[in-house]
């Protein structure tokens, strides 16, 4: 399979240095970790060892951390493996990556009158073969009896028994060699449960039926492998049966999914947008090690994960020094001779290679991929626009190109305008009986855009295409626009339409690898080099945070967008092709000019 590849700026070691000897010290100062910028809250006080916590406020208790780090270590040992019957003293990633910050980050709760845990849900995803059995296992105890909470409930589900015993399966016998935990935990076999007669407390693996787990009040639940679920029924069920709890905490691991369209590309999607932004969900921790797919996954990485020893240097699948970022234990306690064997087979097999793609070095397979950096559109925003119209002053009278993405008559219609400044506004329209579904699938907000004026509600059933012809007349009076660029599935009569009320040049293209591999190349380039402006369009960059490409498998380097199914996703992205297609325009520059204006009439 053919794959882009890129080297790393000759500013960073980590290009050169041999695989196998890069130094892997990690140095963390989770003092340093973004968190809210809560300031409620009394002094701390958490004592632990002679260690108390000074501090207030959403902060970082050290002690808290301290408490189940030691937990590990003293009473837990390594269930099965080359460490079996070992201590568990965790590996430096597990620790100050996973543990500290998801058990150490709290904040003040008004409601109990005292710190809890910040982070309510946590997510994993990482290769397989990693240690996710043992380390989950490790955190299902400490919720069970470990972390102060009476009556505790909690449950461990996958997409069948089965596959939730294996961790489950691990924690018996963690108990089983620990005489502490072996004294006060009592395991019921028929049940597959462990109880803490001391608090009356349990943990038990259920089956992923959700109309079944309606009745729980969990304390914690750790959902394994996300990508075998069908749907979001059972963690939804189990979210909100935990509102009771002062400190609930929801972990779900997985590792990449292999169907672009699902609640496991969704959730692991998600995470991705977390990790690029932790204000998206200050309750959500997530840890997230996939190896990139394409150039731009690689250069994100880097600017998230600034001189990390371990990211790696190219999206080579096959180089060594690519595997230990989705491979944490890499050299530890995953063997990189095995590592060798798979990789070596997988260049000879087609179907083979996928396999180790995807859970070896934790890529999705599919052939399309979330395209947009998000923290490279936010550096973009410029000033933000506290209403639409709000730029249109200064841009009246400009030239400009104009893109049109017409939806069908029953959904949104995008329509862009891009300046040779950079600055790009947006029109949106959409039928009143589409709103309802998109505000559900947007938490309310397209409501709140369709209120505000970012999107043009025409009533009924069907997109008014009237007002859409009106909105474009009115720029084409208010801006000099050089042409119109549109997708042919617009048809014939929308642009008569336009031609007979505006006299505007319309020039047809769509959505195919030909036509979309300059426009979406030179829009990465534009936000690379911070040539363009949105103003914070809220209605855009909803539509930029869902926009995804795919690439032939012959060509990586030819990409086009792709539509999601608007069904199940409630995602849309029409903005993106109508920015796209005002790009085609602008990259193919003015017109060539009169006789008249280079001659003048007298000439001729």
């Amino acid at each position: 399979m053919a794959t882009r590849s890129t080297t790393r700026p000759a500013r960073s070691k980590a290009a050169v240095r041999p695989p196998g000897r890069r130094r892997r010290t990690l140095r963390i100062d989770h003092t340093k970790r973004w968190r809210p910028g809560a300031r409620k809250g009394s002094r701390c006080g958490y004592t632990l060892d002679g260690k108390t916590c000074t501090r207030s406020g959403a902060h970082y208790c050290e002690p808290r951390a301290d408490r189940v780090v030691a937990f590990f270590a003293e009473l837990l040992v390594h269930p099965a493996g080359g460490r079996a019957n070992h201590r568990f003293e965790l590996a430096p990633w597990q620790e100050h990556e996973i543990i500290r910050p998801l058990f150490g980050e709290v904040i003040w709760s008004e409601q109990w009158g005292r710190y809890v845990r910040r982070y309510t849900r946590a997510t994993i995803v990482m290769a397989r073969k990693n240690g996710k059995s043992a380390l989950l296992s490790g955190i299902a105890l400490y919720m069970l009896c470990g972390d102060g909470e009476e009556s505790a409930e909690v449950y461990g589900a996958a997409a069948n028994t089965r596959q939730a015993g294996k961790v489950f399966e691990p924690a018996t016998k963690m108990v089983k060699r620990s005489p502490i935990l072996a004294e006060r935990l009592t395991h019921v076999k028929n049940a597959r449960r462990l109880v803490d007669e001391q608090t009356g407390s349990h943990y038990e693996v259920i089956p992923a039926d959700a109309d079944n787990e309606l009745g729980h009040n969990p304390h914690a639940f750790i959902l394994d492998e996300v990508l075998s679920q069908p749907d979001d029924s059972l963690w939804k069920a189990m979210r909100t049966a935990a509102g009771a709890r002062a400190q609930p905490l929801m972990l779900a691991i997985t590792t990449e999914t292999s169907d672009q369209v699902s609640f496991g590309a969704e959730f692991i999607d998600e995470a991705d947008r977390v990790m690029e932004d932790p204000a998206r969900a200050p309750h959500h921790f997530v840890f997230v090690r996939k190896m990139p797919r394409t150039v731009e996954e690689l250069e994100r990485l880097w600017r998230l994960f600034p001189a990390r020893a371990e990211l790696p240097v190219s999206t080579d699948p096959w180089d060594e020094a690519n595997w230990a970022w989705p491979n944490p234990a890499l050299d530890s306690f995953l063997s990189r001779q095995s590592l060798r064997e798979e990789a070596e087979e997988a260049r000879q097999n087609a179907s083979a290679e996928n396999g180790f793609r995807q859970f070896r070095l934790n890529q999705r397979v599919s052939q399309v991929t979330r395209w947009m950096p998000m923290d490279l559109w936010d550096a973009c925003t410029g000033e933000v626009a506290p209403a639409p119209g709000w730029v249109t002053g200064r841009l009246e009278g400009r030239r400009c190109w104009g893109g049109l993405d017409l939806s069908s008559k029953l959904d949104l219609t995008a329509w862009a305008l891009c300046f040779p400044g950079g600055e790009v506004l947006w029109r949106f329209w959409v039928p009143e009986s589409v709103v309802p579904v998109l505000s559900e699938h947007t938490g309310g907000r397209f409501e709140e855009w369709v209120s505000d004026g970012w999107v043009t509600e025409t009533e009924g059933d069907t997109i008014d295409y009237e007002r859409i012809y009106d909105d474009i007349e009115e720029d084409h009076q208010l801006f000099r626009i050089v042409d119109v660029t549109y997708d042919k599935w617009a048809g014939e009569p929308v642009r008569q339409a336009i031609v007979n009320r505006t006299g505007l040049e319309m020039i047809e293209s769509d959505t195919t690898y030909q036509r979309m591999t300059g426009p979406m190349g030179e829009l990465m380039r534009r936000l690379k080099a911070r040539e363009l402006t949105h103003f914070g369009n809220p209605v855009a960059q909803w539509m930029a945070d869902a926009l995804e490409c795919k690439s032939p498998r012959d060509d990586p380097d030819r990409i086009r967008p792709v539509k999601p199914d608007r069904g199940k996703s409630g995602k849309r992205i029409d903005g993106m092709p109508a920015l796209l297609f005002a790009l085609d325009g602008s990259m193919r520059g003015m017109p060539a000019p009169s006789i008249y204006e280079t001659r003048g009439l007298a000439s001729l």
